[in-house]
């Protein structure tokens, strides 16, 4: 499942938030500007992370995601499956570039199975230049890219078939 899930997240086609493909229950969920982490919690009992991959990585590794930060040596990529109650119900795909790793924001190389948006939106330095939608075999995703302290990372998400975003219309679990 994680292989493929990271593919298809690798290939999610990018659509204008006024596509007629997006309801209004979906960019509910899809623009959602606080934590992805904390609005899955009010789904389930217990969020967890599952990493796949974390490491340095040269600018080749990711071509796609370039255009949105700068230039540089390396960067830090950190992908991974999050579980609700130990269900896989997202993959995510963090880029950092390796001068965002300065100071307090190092600790993006050392999450290990911590959620992302819990430190995140922990800090008090938080900035969001914008979120795109987006699909993928019919599974709905998202792009985001971030600011700590002004310095900037890229978070693609991938929402697995059992996420709550599919439970119904409205997002909310079904009676």
């Amino acid at each position: 499942m994680s292989d493929n899930a990271l593919s298809m997240l690798r290939a999610i086609a990018w659509l204008p938030a006024s596509s007629p493909a997006l309801s209004a229950s979906l960019l509910d969920w899809l623009l959602e500007e606080d934590s992805m982490t904390k609005r899955f919690e009010r789904h389930c009992q217990k969020v967890t992370v599952e990493p796949q991959f974390e490491g340095f990585v040269s600018a080749d590794d990711i071509a796609e995601e370039l255009p949105f930060l700068p230039l540089e040596p390396r960067y830090w990529l950190r992908e991974i499956i999050l579980l609700g109650d130990g269900v896989p119900w997202l993959a995510g795909r963090t880029v950092v570039p390796e001068s965002t790793l300065d100071g307090p924001e190092k600790m993006l190389s050392q999450l290990g199975t911590r959620p992302l948006g819990r430190y995140l939106f922990s800090s008090s330095t938080l900035t969001r230049d914008f979120i795109d939608p987006g699909i993928s075999d019919a599974l709905w995703g998202r792009r985001s890219r971030l600011r700590l302290s002004g310095k900037p990372l890229l978070l693609t998400e991938l929402f697995l078939p059992a996420a709550p975003l599919y439970q119904s219309p409205s997002g909310e679990p079904s009676e």
